[in-house]
């Protein structure tokens, strides 16, 4: 058998640099497009929100584009070639995170005409557990967009000598162009031209790749000869790193953790002219996350039949795991002049929905969190000049945190790990609030508190005692075929050397599946919220308002109307009559919580449910009048 030598990989040339620049002269382009559109109604609720008349179709792309970034481009196949298909369980996670997204979540933002998903909080708790949920997410969306920047540049510049810094900075300079230009509007149309080029991309080394590797046939016996098909291990251990019970509920908890209650995906949803057509953007977007999914398994596949005699990693030609994806293109596509940029195109399309959806979230929910509290009698005009210099600032803050990324070394992984960390407290303090009446404010602080100090305390006790090998199971990788251009053999390198000294504690709970961090700190968040809202004494059901609880328990109860009612606990979610001053009770409840006198600044105080501005309760939709039909696209 021929041996494989160390390809002559080569660098980018005038046409990857002319496919790669022509992504970011479109993407900039839109945003140009939609600030002349839109500039006679340039308002804040226009710019932030798309004056709630986008429809599913653009929003269901941009959802997909948003959440598919660059670490799903470059790891996955990466994940794929070193651990087997069982990644592809994910597609039972993204469905269940679709389905309580749409049926709990959704319907109770939608429906609150809030702009920021934080304004919730302050509705059903306070004004201090507010500002802790917004400053949480800001400080960790910052941490978590810079990384996503930086690491896909890093490992591109590695292999394909694209230029490191340049990359960076174009990426957070375009983002923060068509964000501060063209609002909301001009991401969600850029994430839909984005998407395209993502699966574009993925279908071009996917066609390539396998007919360089002998056909779909040759391409899964290797897959099933290398152990890559062996998917459902039903393993019940949590310590193990992939089951399928840690993706199938582990997954779940995370992405529900980052996308369930998400600013950056419910406020795309509410940006929507219908309830209707926000569930079904999320709907469609599930029918976008299994193809990202089901391309980057199969491209990890392909890889996997080109490589399965001599590892670039392990043998060397290679410094990471993240670099095999650009490796294998550039290898492949060596003779094909312009293919490389469009690979390269598609890993910064993902880089670039990611961080356009973060600086537009992050200045929604500065604007609306903070700005409209210290200043609630602003301009129209001055409102959205604020919400574009604060995309100005984000989009700095998100690019300078890139630069840091670089000065971090090893911590680069742990930061990684910081948006599931946070975000599956996150999805317990809003689980509290929407699923438990009982639940008080003190509660909700000290939820928020226990579940972000028990994900991190597993997070970082795994980044400093690494499981065992035998919990995360890598699979065999052979060098047996290579040779470097001197004909100097090479061998398989050893796996890192554990830390000398393990304890008990490392060997069990600091050995979790990193996937179930955000389940732990989820339910920790739940459990001693309902213990403290116990103790300092519950709220009472017929206090909290029905429009922000949403009847689970109807589900189970269907049958009986004594039992279901037995279950609202006092909260009278069967009340057909609005009382003459309901439109001031929120305010009322609010400031009161809030411990202050100041009327709160959104639109669900002033009027309930039914008296939103532009908002028909009987259709759930923002009616439009200029709109006869319903459009989808």
């Amino acid at each position: 058998m021929s041996k494989f030598v160390a390809p002559d990989i080569k660098n980018f040339v005038v046409w990857d640099y002319v496919v790669f620049a022509a992504l970011f002269l479109i993407s900039s382009g839109i945003g140009v497009f939609f600030a002349i559109k839109e500039r006679k109604n340039a308002t804040s609720k226009q710019f932030l929100v798309g004056g709630k008349q986008m429809t599913c179709g653009p929003v269901a792309l941009s959802l997909t584009a948003s959440f598919m970034s660059a670490v799903t481009v470059l790891g996955t196949p990466a994940e794929v070639y070193r651990y087997g298909a069982p990644f592809i369980i994910f597609f039972i996670s993204y469905t269940f995170v679709i389905i309580f997204t749409s049926e709990l979540f959704l319907p109770i933002f939608y429906r609150s005409g809030i702009t920021s998903t934080y304004e919730y909080l302050e509705l059903r708790f306070n004004k201090s557990v507010r500002l802790a949920a917004t400053l949480i997410y800001i400080v960790q969306t910052i941490l978590y967009t810079g990384v996503v920047v930086y690491a896909p540049a890093l490992a591109l510049n590695q292999v394909t000598g694209f230029n490191l810094w340049g990359s960076v900075f174009a990426t957070g300079i375009v983002c923060t162009f068509y964000c501060t230009l063209g609002g909301l509007k001009a991401v969600v149309w850029t994430d839909a031209f984005q998407l395209v080029v993502m699966v574009v991309g993925f279908l071009t080394v996917l066609i390539q790749g396998t007919i360089q590797n002998g056909g779909p046939n040759n391409i899964w016996e290797n897959a099933n000869n290398g152990s890559r098909l062996a998917v459902f291990d039903f393993d019940v251990d949590p310590l193990r790193r992939h089951t399928f019970w840690t993706i199938a509920i582990g997954g779940t908890f995370t992405w529900l953790g980052i996308y369930g209650v998400n600013q950056s995906t419910i406020q795309r949803c509410i940006s929507c002219k219908s309830e209707k057509q926000a569930k079904l953007a999320l709907y469609l977007n599930l029918v976008g996350l299994w193809v990202i999914l089901v391309c980057a398994v199969f491209s990890g596949l392909v890889m996997y039949a080109h490589f399965k005699n001599c590892d670039p990693w392990t043998a060397g030609f290679i410094s990471a795991p993240d670099q095999l994806m650009p490796y294998f293109v550039m290898d492949i596509f060596s003779t094909m002049s312009g293919l490389p940029g469009l690979f390269v195109a598609c890993a910064f399309s993902g880089t670039l929905s990611t961080v356009a959806a973060s600086i537009n979230a992050l200045a929604t929910v500065t604007f609306e969190d903070f700005v409209k509290y210290r200043f609630p009698n602003l301009s129209e005009k001055m409102s959205t000049w604020v919400s574009k210099g604060l995309c100005i600032v984000f989009g700095v803050l998100c690019t300078s945190m890139a630069v840091a990324a670089s000065l971090l070394g090893g911590v680069v992984q742990a930061s990684l790990s910081i948006h599931g960390m946070c975000g599956g407290p996150m999805l317990g303090l809003f689980t509290l609030g929407i699923v438990f009446p009982c639940a008080n404010w003190k509660g909700a602080v000290g939820g928020l508190l226990t579940g972000i100090t028990i994900a991190f305390w597993v997070a970082i006790g795994a980044f400093i005692y690494p499981a065992q090998p035998s919990k995360a199971r890598p699979l065999h990788l052979s060098t047996a075929n290579c040779t470097l251009a001197n004909n100097t053999e090479m061998i398989t390198t050893l796996a890192p050397t554990l830390p000398p000294i393990r304890t008990q504690l490392a060997d069990t709970w600091y050995s979790l599946s990193y996937l179930y961090y955000s389940a732990v700190g989820c339910l920790g968040c739940i459990i001693a919220g309902l213990l403290i809202s116990f103790l300092t004494g519950p709220d009472k059901g017929k206090d909290v308002k029905p429009a922000l609880i949403s009847p689970v328990c109807n589900l189970f109860c269907f049958w009986s109307k004594k039992y279901k009612t037995l279950c609202w606990c006092g909260v009278q979610h069967d009340s057909t009559t609005i009382p003459e001053d309901s439109e001031n009770n929120l305010c009322k409840d609010g400031a009161k919580k809030a411990g202050t006198d100041e009327p709160l600044q959104n639109g669900f105080n002033k009027e309930t449910q039914s008296h939103l501005p532009g908002y028909n309760h009987h259709e759930k939709s923002y009616t439009n009048t200029s709109i006869e039909t319903e459009s989808y696209f």
